[in-house]
């Protein structure tokens, strides 16, 4: 029976997005197959890992692509983005925490490239008044993955409801955690 690479991926993302701890034992029972299958295909725990940064960033590229960064106000384009990214915050949150894929010269270029064009959405919402100019558009969007994994973090240990997940990031990202006065 021939092992179905993308539903391995799918399950090892889901597992470790709620458990970045786990083994891979874990991994293997998560995806239906023995660890010696899952070690045929994953050398260890860093090519699992570098496997699922692919598809985190092939997931992200994706977002990108359906939120339509270039239509619209600004603010709207980021609010589709985060209604786009949500399948796949749990996969990026893990992935968050993995120092390794940041650091050193064997970075993957899609980082750069995806937070190139985060930053360009924040630049856009800048130049047209949506957006404060008093924060760069690195740091904006360095919030935002920011958020976006603390917002997978908190309805995964109950804190947060997954139908306030959208809310919780474009609203505090995009207002602030000042409260404002009421008019």
């Amino acid at each position: 029976m021939a092992v179905d690479r993308a539903h391995v991926l799918r399950s090892a993302a889901a597992l470790l997005a709620r458990k970045s701890t786990a083994t891979m034992d874990e991994v293997a029972k998560a995806a239906g197959i023995s660890r010696a299958t899952l070690h045929r295909h994953f050398a260890g725990r860093d090519a699992l890992v570098r496997a699922l940064e692919a598809l985190g960033i092939e997931e992200c590229d994706a977002a990108l692509d359906g939120a339509r960064l270039d239509e619209g106000p600004a603010q709207d384009a980021l609010r589709r983005f985060v209604k786009e990214i949500e399948p796949a915050a749990g996969l990026l949150a893990f992935l968050y925490t993995e120092n390794q894929l940041f650091e050193g010269e064997e970075q993957n270029e899609g980082w750069t490239r995806l937070g190139d064009r985060v930053s360009g959405l924040f630049r856009r919402g800048q130049l047209s008044g949506e957006f404060r100019i008093d924060l760069t558009p690195a740091w904006l969007t360095e919030a935002l993955f920011g958020l976006l994994a603390s917002g997978v973090w908190v309805v995964q240990s109950g804190q947060g409801a997954p139908k306030d997940f959208h809310h919780m990031i474009v609203e505090l990202l995009l207002g602030g955690a000042l409260r404002r006065e009421e008019s």
